[in-house]
This record gives structure tokens, C-alpha cells and sequence, in this order.
């Protein structure tokens, strides 16, 4: 008896595979882009040079890498995947944009979310819906 999994279940894994890697690649995008800054104002690397604060970004740029690579090519239509190139781009951006907001809003207690942030959330929203029509 073979292993009998029907398509649509085998796409919608690899949609999910997809997200989850794009998830945990954001995770570490943010903090490399902008952990650096949560170090700073906790005087752990206040004094460092600029080249060290770039090579510890970089290291952690690597992971984002090791996640967003097979994310993509597990996610794209070419491979097997469910999703363009546009969606695939769009949905990143509105997990980047997610994983930022509760990034910073957790740990820069000075930043706190207002009505206009919420509203290009919507605008966001809306450009992953429609990206998916037809």
C-alpha cells in the first residue's frame, strides 16, 4: 500500500511550512536590524565599534537567511508551492511588519502603537488580499 496524501493537503503543508519559516527568518531579520539598538540602550554595546555591532547584525542576518531561502523555495508555484513571487513578497512584508510591531512595542517601552499605525496595518491587509485575487 503506498503513502497516499492528496495534493491539496500536500499544498496547503507547504503553504504552512512556508509561513512558519517566514516567521522565524523575520524574527532574526529584526533582531539584526534592529537588535543592535535594544543592546545599545542596555549599555551592552554602547562602546563597541561600528564593525563589531555590523558583524554581530551579519551573524544574525545568516539565520534570517537559513529560514527565508527554503521559505521561498518551498512556497513558490515553480517548486510545487502554493504562492507567486508577489505573493510570496507581500506576505513577508506583512510578517516583517507584524514581528516588528511586537518587537518594539516588548522591548522600547518609548514606542507604543497609535491609530495611524493600526491603519496601515488595514492598507497592508488589504495588499496581502489583494494580491491573492485573480
Amino acid at each position: 500500500m503506498t503513502n497516499f496524501v492528496p495534493d491539496f493537503i500536500k499544498i496547503k503543508m507547504k503553504a504552512l511550512y512556508t509561513i512558519l519559516l517566514l516567521i522565524v527568518s523575520n524574527i532574526f531579520m529584526t533582531f539584526a536590524w534592529y537588535g543592535h539598538l535594544k543592546l545599545q540602550e542596555m549599555k551592552i554595546s554602547a562602546s563597541w565599534p561600528l564593525f563589531a555591532v555590523i558583524l554581530l547584525s551579519w551573524g544574525l542576518a545568516f539565520f534570517e537567511y537559513c529560514f527565508q531561502v527554503p521559505a521561498n523555495r518551498i512556497g513558490f508555484h515553480e517548486n510545487g508551492g502554493p504562492f507567486s513571487l508577489m505573493q510570496l513578497k507581500v506576505i513577508q512584508e506583512a510578517i516583517t511588519l507584524i514581528i516588528f510591531t511586537v518587537f518594539t512595542t516588548v522591548l522600547f517601552k518609548g514606542e507604543s502603537l497609535h491609530w495611524n499605525h493600526l491603519a496601515a496595518f488595514v492598507c497592508l491587509v488589504l495588499a496581502v488580499y489583494l494580491v491573492f485575487l485573480k
